[in-house]
């Protein structure tokens, strides 16, 4: 049985015009099934016939159509194999990006515009606009410039330094010192950065238990009143108390008579011995500040005095010298250094006297051997000297490290540092910077260097020897006699004994402690 329309069983398909050619082993062509249709395909040798909006066969890629992405300055050349551009892409704008694809559309999405993160007006560079979210915003650039996100821009998320193969930048000159430095051996071994600190308090004057100062004004008002003077009441009574019991003592002898205990001590003593008690009654800054206004008044200015207070006192010490200094003499401390000093030595004072010194414990030890070699590449290594590169340093530098830094110099050029200081510089700035090297260096050997230049030769320096041996007494007076009788073979006590006499020296040998 047979059907209309189908091929007989012996054969196949018959042929059909303007369609598919026979074919060997093929169904044999049968009039009347599929007509050719209008605007159909054409019969081509062993292919497609072509259509018309189609694809036309391209050698190796796609041709560039009408409507399609334009060429742009600076952006990727076409490429073979690539993607052609489609009909309905961006049409060229000038000056500008291309428009994008309407809402709703594969790269354009819901408007919104980019998403927040958190920085008020700043868009996200990183967010894909193809994404739903928002469509491309239409920022007018210059012709030629690259669309963030196209190939070759800054990656959004680039690896951090440091992490995933990128490396970190390392500075070449590190600022300050490290707040976590390493440790690194130094020199082989352990670096030995400073003699070893002892523990505990170091001074000579401590708190009298049980004292009151109404009973304390008392046995002064009664050393005093009469006639004549008990001075060693009053050595017994100042020597034996601390600072902060003898200042409220002003206070009240005024409460308890009505007098002023600064102006009766100096109507009824005299001497050195005047001078010393007086100095007693002041506080730490208050007797700074004085001993400051006192060395540059006048006709001469005692620049070693200068260098002694601003290069051993900490930061908060400097600070509230500054504030006394403005409040008892109506003048700042550095306009009345600036107009008693001059040169590369008053900048030395100056920045001594702004008390902001690094006072951290830690040594960074790159950075020590870096100021160490600019030190020698500033001094010995250079015709001249740069002072203010050692002004620098010395000045600001926390003193932990720069006795690192004093160390790495010496193994560095085979030099100490103070040997380089004489040979480099001369006069007061070779004192101030010596004494500021000296008082890092070893705090109390510095002093015990002062009390012994002050007493040794046929006169004494009484001002320096009073200043030191008052101030010193509740700081760390038993390592500066520890140093005194190692450096000078003889105690410090026993030298004050030979040097001074009477009441003034018995006041100081209380101050001093003991005999070493």
């Amino acid at each position: 049985m047979s059907y209309p329309g189908y091929p007989n069983p012996a054969g196949g398909y018959p042929p059909q015009p303007g369609v598919y050619p026979p074919q060997a082993g093929a169904y044999p062509p049968q009039p009347g099934v599929y007509p050719p249709q209008a605007g159909g395909f054409q019969q081509q040798p062993g292919g497609y016939p072509p259509q018309q909006g189609g694809y036309p066969p391209q050698q190796g890629g796609y041709p560039s159509q009408q409507g399609g992405y334009p060429p742009q300055q600076g952006g990727y050349p076409p490429q073979q194999g690539g993607y052609p551009p489609q009909q309905g892409g961006y049409p060229p704008q000038p000056g500008a990006y291309p428009q994008a694809p309407p809402p709703g559309s594969w790269g354009g999405g819901p408007s919104g515009g980019y998403p927040s993160i958190g920085l008020g007006n700043v868009s996200n560079p990183g967010y894909n606009p193809g994404m739903p979210g928002g469509t491309m915003p239409q920022p007018q650039g210059y012709p030629g410039q690259q669309m963030p996100g196209y190939p070759r821009a800054p990656s959004p998320n680039p690896p951090m330094p440091g992490f995933g193969g990128a490396p970190a930048p390392m500075p070449a000159y590190p600022k300050v010192p490290s707040p976590n430095p390493s440790m690194p051996a130094y020199g082989g071994g352990a670096m030995p950065v400073a003699p070893p600190i002892k523990k505990g308090f170091r001074g000579t004057i401590k708190d009298f238990p049980g004292a009151d100062p109404l009973r304390d004004v008392e046995v002064l008002r009664k050393a005093m009143k009469g006639f004549g003077t008990d001075e060693q009441a009053i050595i017994d009574l100042l020597g034996s108390r601390s600072n902060k019991q003898r200042v409220p003592l002003l206070r009240a002898y005024k409460t308890s008579y009505g007098k002023d205990l600064v102006k009766d001590l100096h109507s009824e003593l005299s001497g050195d011995f005047r001078k010393l008690v007086l100095a007693t009654l002041k506080t730490p800054s208050e007797f700074d500040a004085y001993e400051l206004y006192s060395a540059i008044k006048g006709a001469g200015t005692d620049e070693a005095c200068l260098i002694e207070i601003l290069s051993s006192r900490s930061n908060s010490e400097i600070k509230e010298i500054n504030r006394i200094y403005k409040q008892e003499y109506k003048k700042s401390l550095e306009d009345s250094i600036s107009g008693d000093t001059s040169g590369h030595f008053r900048r030395l004072l100056i920045s001594l006297a702004q008390g902001s010194r690094d006072e951290r414990e830690t040594v960074d030890i790159s950075l020590a051997k870096q100021d160490a070699q600019a030190l020698y590449a500033a001094g010995e290594n250079k015709l001249g000297t740069d002072e203010s590169k050692f002004n620098a340093i010395l000045c600001a530098r926390s003193k932990s490290h720069l006795r690192a830094v004093f160390l790495e110099y010496q193994r560095m050029c085979g030099r100490d540092i103070e040997k380089s200081i004489s040979r480099e510089m001369s006069g007061d700035l070779e004192s101030g910077m010596l004494a500021v090297v000296k008082c890092i260096k070893n705090t109390p050997a510095y002093f015990a260097e002062r009390l012994y230049k002050a007493m040794k030769g046929a006169g004494t320096k009484d001002r320096t020897l009073i200043r030191i041996m008052v101030s010193r007494s509740e700081v760390d007076m038993l390592d500066i006699r520890q140093e005194y009788v190692k450096n000078y073979g003889k105690s410090l006590y026993t030298h004050i004994s030979g040097d001074t006499s009477g009441d003034y020296k018995k006041l100081l040998l209380k101050f001093c402690g003991g005999s070493d």
